[in-house]
């Protein structure tokens, strides 16, 4: 029975991977041959598979480079470590991943010295409808 239980320890593991968009990776690869970004979401496997009560995520622009699909993918991620019980905070100019935020901080008005102020905050329904939110107007 021992092994039954070990085999589904690593079905679990391994369907992790799989969600996170790894499931072309060889087992054994050395590490140092991982992008940036793989290297990223292998060590976000890792945390997957524990309770995640007390675990705050930030993210800082994790879209960067990624393919439309690969960024669907990431929010079931998203989804997955909410549903767990994590606190995710993610900082990002994606309007995709903007629009499927349960709570946005919308900074601004603009970049760099002209922002650093918060113009609005709520669902994305309530930014959406926040005439001083630039960030709104794309999200309506």
């Amino acid at each position: 029975m021992a092994v039954t239980h070990d085999l589904k320890k690593v079905h679990a593991r391994l369907t992790t991977l799989h969600d996170l968009g790894l499931g072309y990776l060889t087992l054994g690869e050395p590490t140092p041959a991982l992008s940036g970004g793989e290297a990223q979401r292998l060590k976000l496997a890792s945390e997957m598979g524990k309770a995640q009560s007390d675990a705050v995520f930030v993210f800082d622009e994790p879209t960067i480079g990624l393919h439309p699909l690969d960024v669907r993918v990431l929010l079931g991620v998203f989804d997955r470590l909410v549903a767990s019980g994590a606190t995710v905070v993610v900082i990002e100019h994606d309007l995709d991943v903007i629009a499927n935020a349960d709570w946005i901080i919308d900074m601004g008005p603009g970049g760099g010295e002209s922002g650093g102020r918060i113009v609005a905050t709520g669902t994305p329904e309530q930014v959406a409808a926040n005439p001083s939110s630039i960030t709104g107007r794309y999200l309506g």
